[in-house]
């Protein structure tokens, strides 16, 4: 009788993968699990800090034309201006502008409300796979990533990290309540935990995902999302 070999994946509940952070505690003769507290040492602070610095001035250096490149076809392509910040919500819940090369026609913002229906994301977020505010030339950067370079330049300035928690617009961590705002306790990142998935993650499982990352890391773990964020961007997956 030949046997079938079938590989199962399982998906746990969020806050069952709690990764290397996992710690068992004897309380009144009962087995208890406890996640370590959340936060950075002063030391760990400083390392990623330095890391993100480096980093960031290396690739602001090399991706230069690069950028130069960008706002030209920005430009040329439609009305309006190079870069759109949009106010975010960083660590310890202060609020910052995110760079990004502007991707929709000059007055997106105001569509929102309008296209509402049309939210793929479910409640909390807001994302649309085919968004008619969307320029030629932002489909592009979009597709490839390209319009988030800017962000290099938060980076460089201590409002974002190269890995982190999404950086939240003020609606959106307005929902965000309870033990899952210990996700503010590190500073917002570029890429992170979520973002390699490449799929819609709704706005519950998302902000646990975040919390999970702010539990378990390390510098090795921001290496390894880094590491699969470039192989994602690589491969095309945003197409």
């Amino acid at each position: 009788m030949a046997s079938n070999t079938v590989r199962v994946s399982v998906l746990p509940r969020m806050l069952e993968v709690v990764g290397s952070t996992v710690e068992f505690d004897d309380v009144d003769g009962m087995t208890m699990l406890g996640i370590r507290r959340f936060g950075l040492s002063r030391s760990s602070r400083v390392l990623k800090r330095a890391f993100d610095l480096v980093l960031g001035l290396v690739g602001v250096l090399i991706l230069s034309p690069v950028f130069f490149a960008i706002s030209l076809a920005v430009v040329i392509d439609s009305r309006g201006p190079v870069f759109f910040g949009q106010l975010r919500v960083g660590r310890e819940g202060k609020h910052f502008r995110i760079l990004k090369f502007r991707s929709m026609m000059a007055g997106a913002e105001a569509r929102k409300d309008e296209l509402r229906s049309i939210n793929e994301a479910g409640d909390g977020l807001f994302k649309i796979t085919n968004d008619p505010r969307v320029t030629r030339v932002g489909r592009f950067l979009r597709a490839t990533s390209l319009d988030e370079l800017p962000q290099l330049l938060n980076v460089v300035c201590g409002e974002m990290s190269l890995v982190g928690p999404r950086p939240l617009v003020l609606d959106e961590d307005a929902q965000v309540v309870g033990l899952d705002r210990s996700r503010l306790h590190l500073t917002p990142g570029m890429t992170g935990p979520w973002q390699v998935l490449g799929t819609r993650v709704p706005m519950q499982e998302m902000v646990a995902i975040d919390y999970l990352y702010v539990a378990n890391w390390s510098m090795w773990l921001d290496l390894k999302l880094l590491l699969r964020t470039v192989r994602h961007v690589v491969r095309g997956a945003n197409l």
